[in-house]
């Protein structure tokens, strides 16, 4: 792997390939999310997701190829995905003013890490545990 500096550009894609981006850092966030929706939503004990703004992202195939469910209890919550193989793919939110990037997406690994994990209020008890980032009982004032 070659290493970007905070200006090169990170491509992504879903499982099958249908879906293709591009984005460019630098992040506005980048956290581990333990809420019971995020659980539920990547069938892990967190989801990690990179935030940026929406002309950090670019789409360079299968956008037409995105399905969008939005949770509709929640109001802010929404789940994009490919419609072949299911897989997770950036979503813009509901309001336009923030991507959420899967982080598992990419192909290469950002130079940034994480750096928090929010909504530890609401963890599973099996979580993995060992880092050093920093753990917020919901959101931490960014």
């Amino acid at each position: 792997m070659i290493p970007q500096d905070k200006t090169d550009t990170l491509r992504g894609s879903c499982l099958c390939g249908a879906v293709i981006f591009e984005i460019r850092p630098p992040f506005t966030k980048f956290a581990h999310c333990h809420c019971r929706r995020c659980r539920r939503a990547s069938g892990a004990a967190h989801a990690t997701n990179i935030y940026l703004a929406p002309v950090q992202l670019h789409w360079l195939q299968g956008q037409q190829e995105i399905i969008r469910y939005n949770l509709p209890e929640a109001e802010s919550f929404a789940r994009w995905f490919c419609r072949h193989c299911g897989a997770p793919v950036p979503r813009i939110s509901r309001s336009g003013r923030t991507v959420v990037v899967p982080a598992g997406t990419l192909e290469e690994h950002p130079l940034d890490l994480p750096k928090a994990r929010i909504f530890c209020g609401s963890e599973a008890p099996w979580v993995c545990r060992g880092d050093e980032v920093p753990r917020y009982a919901d959101y931490p004032e960014w």
